[in-house]
C-alpha cells in the first residue's frame, strides 16, 4: 500500500510538471548575438538556438565532452540552456571548483532518485559538500538505511546513469511549487519559510525525480562514469534535535573511473593519517558522548597543547601583542550590539539567569571591544594589540562534529588590533608576515584571495 502511494505521488508530480511545462513554454526569439570568450575572442551565435554546449563545440569537440557548466554574464548556467542575448562566457570542466560543485550536485540528484525509488520516503535536502562528494537526507519513518542496502542503491544509480536522463529546469511561483510538492511537508516548509511571496523558485526534473533546486546541472546523468555510496548516518531535519529524524546517505562520483580510483587511494592514506587514530594510539585526547564536541586532553596531549601555546605566546611578545584574559559568559545585550545574536544565536549556548539571558562566547571580538572601551584611550596607545587564549563554545550540529577539526569547545590563538586608519596597512602586512612565519614553522602553505 505504501509503495502504491509512493508511485501515485510520483506519477501525479510528473503529470503536474508536464502541465506546467506546457503552460510556461516560451520561445526565445532567434536572432544573431555575439559571444565573448575569456581571451576576448568573439564568436557568432544565434539566441534561442545555440547553447553554451554549442559554443564549446565550436571551440573543440574535446572541450564539449569535458565541460560541466558555463558562466554567462557572470551567472552559472546549464550548458544545454539556450542563450538569450549578447554575452560573455566561461566554460568549466570537472577540474574547476565550479565544475566539481555542479557535478556533485547533479550526482546528489541521481542518488535522490535512487533513494526515492528504493525506500519510498520523503526526500529532504541533498547538497554537494565542500570537501568533496554529496549526501541526501530522507525521512523514512521507523525504517533505517544499512550498509546491506548499498548494492541495491548502486544498482538503481547505475540504471539511472545508463538511461542518460536529462536535467530539465523550470521556474515556479510559490503557489505552483507548493502544489507540486504537496505530498512532502519538508519541501513545503522550505517553500513556505524560504521563498518570499511573489518570488520565483526553480526546480529540476531528472527522470522520475523532481526537486527544488537552484541548479545548474550537468547535461545528463550519463556524464557520471563512476559512482560510489560511501556511508550512511542519521540526521535531524534542519540540524535540530527536536525535529524529525532522517536517514542520510553519502556518495561520491566522478566523470572518469581513474579519478575514483585515485580518490579511493587518497581516502586510504587519509584514514592512515587520521588525527583521531593517531590520538588514540599515542594517548593524546579522546571524545565522550557525555560532552559531544569537547575534547579530553590526556597528559601527553596537554604537553603538546602547552608547547604550542608557549610557541605562540613567544611570537605574540616579539610582535608587540599583549595577552589578556576575558570572561566566558556575557549578557546577550552584548551579542545584540555586535550582531551575533541576530545572525548566530542558534549556534550559541545560551541560558537564563536571574531573569536575564546570557550566552557562552563563541568568539572573543566583542569582549575585546568591551576591554578597549572601558576607559578613555589616547592615540598614543595605538596600535593596541590584544591576544587571548580564552575558551570558546559554538553549538555546532552534532552531525558535523569530527574529532578536533569540528568541535563545540576550543581555544585558539586569537587576537584583535585597535589602530588608526593610517596604521591599518602596516598592521595587516605584519599579520600576514606573522601567519607566514607560523605556517612555515609547521610546513604549511596558504593562499589569499
Amino acid at each position: 500500500q505504501q509503495h502504491n502511494k509512493q508511485m501515485s505521488y510520483i506519477a501525479d508530480r510528473s503529470k503536474l510538471w508536464d502541465e506546467l511545462r506546457a503552460k510556461k513554454a516560451v520561445t526565445i526569439e532567434e536572432k544573431p548575438i555575439k559571444v565573448t570568450l575569456p581571451d576576448g575572442k568573439v564568436l557568432d551565435a544565434t539566441a534561442g538556438k545555440d547553447s553554451s554546449l554549442d559554443i564549446a563545440k565550436q571551440i573543440s569537440n574535446a572541450l564539449a565532452q569535458r565541460v560541466v557548466v558555463a558562466k554567462i554574464n557572470g551567472q552559472l548556467w546549464d550548458i544545454p540552456r539556450k542563450l538569450e542575448e549578447d554575452c560573455t562566457i566561461e566554460l568549466f570542466g570537472f577540474d574547476s571548483e565550479e565544475g566539481k560543485h555542479v557535478f556533485w550536485h547533479s550526482s546528489a540528484h541521481i542518488l535522490g532518485e535512487a533513494l526515492e525509488k528504493q525506500y519510498q520516503g520523503n526526500l529532504c535536502v541533498g547538497p554537494p559538500l565542500d570537501n568533496g562528494g554529496f549526501y541526501y537526507d530522507m525521512e523514512m519513518g521507523d525504517r533505517i538505511v544499512s550498509s546491506e542496502d548499498y548494492p541495491e542503491i548502486r544498482k538503481n544509480v547505475n540504471a539511472i546513469i545508463k538511461q542518460k536522463q536529462t536535467f530539465e529546469r523550470m521556474e515556479l511561483t510559490k503557489e505552483e511549487a507548493l502544489q507540486l510538492f504537496e505530498y512532502n511537508r519538508f519541501k513545503k516548509e522550505i517553500i513556505t519559510t524560504k521563498v518570499p511571496d511573489g518570488d520565483l523558485i526553480t526546480a529540476y526534473r531528472c527522470g522520475d525525480l523532481i526537486d527544488l533546486c537552484r541548479g545548474p546541472h550537468i547535461p545528463h546523468t550519463g556524464r557520471v562514469k563512476a559512482f560510489e555510496v560511501i556511508k550512511n548516518s542519521s540526521a535531524y531535519w534542519m540540524g535540530k534535535a527536536e525535529n524529525d529524524s532522517l536517514q542520510r546517505v553519502y556518495g561520491i562520483a566522478f566523470p572518469d573511473k581513474k579519478l575514483l580510483q585515485a580518490w579511493q587511494k587518497e581516502q586510504e592514506e587519509a584514514e592512515r593519517r587520521d588525527h583521531r587514530r593517531i590520538a588514540k594510539k599515542q594517548e593524546l585526547f579522546f571524545m565522550d558522548a557525555l560532552t559531544p564536541g569537547c575534547a579530553f586532553l590526556l597528559p601527553y596531549g596537554t604537553r603538546v597543547y602547552n608547547k604550542l601555546q608557549d610557541f605562540i605566546r613567544a611570537e605574540y611578545r616579539k610582535r608587540g601583542f599583549e595577552e589578556v584574559v576575558s570572561p566566558n559568559i556575557y549578557n546577550v545585550n552584548l551579542w545584540k550590539t555586535s550582531g551575533h545574536y541576530q545572525n548566530y544565536a542558534e549556534n550559541m549556548f545560551s541560558f537564563e539567569c536571574e531573569g536575564q539571558e546570557f550566552a557562552l562566547k563563541p568568539m572573543n571580538c566583542p569582549g575585546h571591544c568591551v576591554m578597549f572601551r572601558h576607559r578613555v584611550r589616547s592615540y598614543r596607545e595605538l596600535p593596541l594589540r590584544f591576544a587571548d587564549f580564552g575558551v570558546l563554545h559554538r553549538n555546532e550540529l552534532s552531525g558535523a562534529l569530527t574529532g578536533m577539526t569540528r568541535v563545540r569547545r576550543f581555544q585558539q590563538d586569537d587576537a584583535h588590533i585597535f589602530c588608526t586608519k593610517d596604521q591599518v596597512r602596516d598592521e595587516i602586512m605584519s599579520c600576514i608576515d606573522f601567519m607566514n612565519h607560523v605556517y612555515g614553522v609547521f610546513g604549511f602553505t596558504f593562499s589569499m584571495e
